[in-house]
């Protein structure tokens, strides 16, 4: 294996001396232990903190960071030491009323969350140093926890220092669910940290969100439209927060804003085209890449132990020689950080070796991902052997466990293919949740936003539709003999084992059990460049209430307009045409621009 992946700080998006070059980045695995019964946290009444504000410790180049163990916060301390800082992480209650400017980036769920931060006597500290009008960036989670409470998992009582209820998102007006992508705001008074923002789309990530009413209205310093009017971001006196992702792309403008308020003049903010939620083009890289246009990079060790990013055709990703050595197309960090300057709008990294007997042994992937979290700043999704799994020594490890750790080096979302899969088929067997799968474990701390599912199918052709028991469409070319029907049979280890239930019920099935986006492959499509497989991802996207995201088979740009004109997919990913360097992303958001799909540009 590649034992040591380098990373170079500033290989990417720019040139940054100051960068501090200390972190926690061997930080032990945090994960949540949550009660999923407990619909109501208790909420201590707050007493006066007599602790004032000192500068023990702090300089104006230091950041103080509370991390309560949940979720990718390191994409957020890469883009503050990007800028500049170096962070102090809190550690006690005192730390937070100490802080000469505190950022809290709440990743996961609202309930466990909370829970953390009263069990540490956080809570209380946090709306005391907030009261007093300190410095402050919440980030997501970390501004829904500033209001009265949350129906997730609920109710659930906040901090209550914003009035509003936090709710989840309707999807009966055909929205998708989770919101996830890059959308635009609608500014409405004067922020300060948002003047760059007003012609660009900014990154979302969520299920539940507030909604603006004139209790709240003092507050509201931007909104967002998914379905109606939302609450993007907040803002009274020197307190911020944000529901997107200030750490994703132009989002870095916010944070530099925050940390240095004293070096830009005050502005209008600018006008420009983003108006609402663009289409999404991902790229894989195997270790996988990107979404919206998503880059996806398949990532395997090759024959010399080597990490490689690979493609396959139909899943086979051997060169057809006599070697018939695996087919290199690069290095992951590298090609990951290209693309993202390219304009790939998320990366993905598959794992397609997946280390079936020992997944926290992937110390090489693991570093892959903290090197391209440095200098990479859009979402950045990870799979492979995300299950429970017991080591050579009989130390077992949970799914959560797992995900943990990948959440800590760096990924904002985790993928689940063949566990998903054995989950799905106990869930319509017993018709019963055991909140024991990977998929229920996850998404129950981080939120479902933060767990894809990866489907991948093969064709099935049928003479009538009545042959199987599984759903199946009639397709748009016929099969080699002549057969007008097929049902897609999803598989499991690399498309290697057929498995006894279809694309359509894994897809209802997984949604039920916390999936927040699907990743619909195509074997039959893989590498063949013809377009997408039009029948399956219509039958798939019209199913569920999720994102769905397009992969296999994309070989020109005509076939990502052709994929967001014919079916309701949310995203389109792909690999080859991208590392062979046969279609730029560029062109492909040129191209959907002038066919009137937005992008973001």
């Amino acid at each position: 294996m590649e034992a040591a992946v380098k990373c170079a700080s500033s290989q990417f998006v720019g040139s940054s001396s100051s960068v501090s070059s200390s972190s926690n980045t061997n930080q032990p695995l945090h994960f949540f232990r949550y009660d999923s019964n407990r619909r109501t946290l208790k909420f201590k009444p707050r007493s006066t903190f007599s602790i004032r504000a000192a500068a023990t410790g702090d300089s104006d180049s230091v950041v103080t960071l509370l991390d309560y163990g949940a979720g990718n916060v390191r994409s957020v301390r890469n883009a503050i030491r990007f800028l500049g800082f170096d962070i102090k992480d809190v550690q006690t209650p005192e730390d937070i009323l100490n802080a000469k400017r505190l950022v809290f980036p709440g990743v996961g769920a609202f309930a466990a969350a909370m829970d953390v931060l009263n069990q540490k006597g956080m809570a209380e500290a946090l709306c005391t140093y907030i009261e007093n009008d300190r410095p402050f960036l919440g980030i997501c989670l970390g501004m829904q926890l500033l209001f009265e409470s949350s129906e997730e998992n609920g109710p659930v009582k906040g901090l209550g220092l914003i009035p509003g209820v936090v709710g989840r998102f309707g999807s009966s007006n055909g929205f998708r669910v989770p919101h996830i992508g890059w959308n635009a705001l609608q500014i409405r008074r004067d922020s300060e940290i948002l003047e760059d923002i007003g012609n660009h789309h900014v990154y979302f990530v969520h299920s539940y969100r507030a909604i603006p009413s004139d209790d709240n209205e003092e507050w509201v310093s931007s909104t967002c439209n998914y379905g109606g009017n939302f609450i993007a971001s907040v803002r009274r006196g020197n307190v911020h927060a944000v529901q997107f992702h200030p750490e994703k792309n132009v989002g870095l403008s916010i944070l530099r804003r925050f940390l240095y308020p004293k070096s830009f003049a005050a502005k209008k903010p600018l006008g420009g085209k983003a108006s609402k939620l663009a289409k999404r083009v991902r790229l894989s890289l195997n270790v996988v890449l990107m979404h919206v246009v998503i880059a996806c990079l398949d990532v395997r060790a090759n024959d010399k132990g080597d990490l490689v990013v690979t493609k396959g055709d139909q899943y086979d990703v051997r060169e057809q020689t006599k070697e018939n050595e695996v087919r290199n197309l690069g290095k992951p960090v590298d090609l990951a950080g290209q693309y993202y300057l390219d304009g790939a709008d998320e990366v993905s990294f598959l794992n397609i070796t997946g280390f079936r007997d020992f997944p926290l042994g992937d110390l090489p992937m693991l570093q892959v991902l903290r090197c391209t979290s440095e200098n990479v700043f859009v979402p950045l999704t990870v799979g492979g052997g995300i299950r429970d799994f017991t080591d050579g020594h009989g130390r077992h490890y949970s799914s959560l466990e797992v995900a943990s750790e990948y959440f800590r080096s760096g990924a904002d979302k985790v993928s689940i293919g063949s566990d998903a899969v054995y989950a799905a088929e106990e869930y319509l067997r017993t018709g019963e949740k055991t909140g024991k799968s990977s998929l229920e474990q996850i998404s129950r701390v981080y939120g479902n936003q933060a767990v894809v599912v990866s489907i991948d199918p093969r064709r099935v052709y049928l003479k009538s539709p009545d042959d199987v028991k599984f759903k199946s469409v009639k397709v748009s070319n016929p099969g080699p003999n002549g057969e007008e029907y097929a049902w897609y049979q999803c598989t499991v280890n690399g498309g290697r084992e057929g498995r006894p239930i279809g694309a359509y019920e894994l897809a209802k099935a997984v949604e039920e059990l916390g999936a927040g986006e699907i990743l619909l492959n195509c074997i039959d499509c893989d590498g063949q460049g013809k377009g997408f497989d039009i029948d399956l991802i219509k039958l798939i996207s019209d199913a569920v209430t999720i994102p769905v995201i397009a992969s296999s088979g994309a070989g020109s740009v005509e076939h990502f307009s052709e994929v967001f004109a014919e079916t309701n997919a949310s995203a389109a990913l792909a690999a080859g045409i991208f590392h062979r360097k046969e279609v730029p992303i560029q062109s492909v958001k040129e191209h959907l621009l002038k066919e009137g799909i937005e992008v973001r540009i």
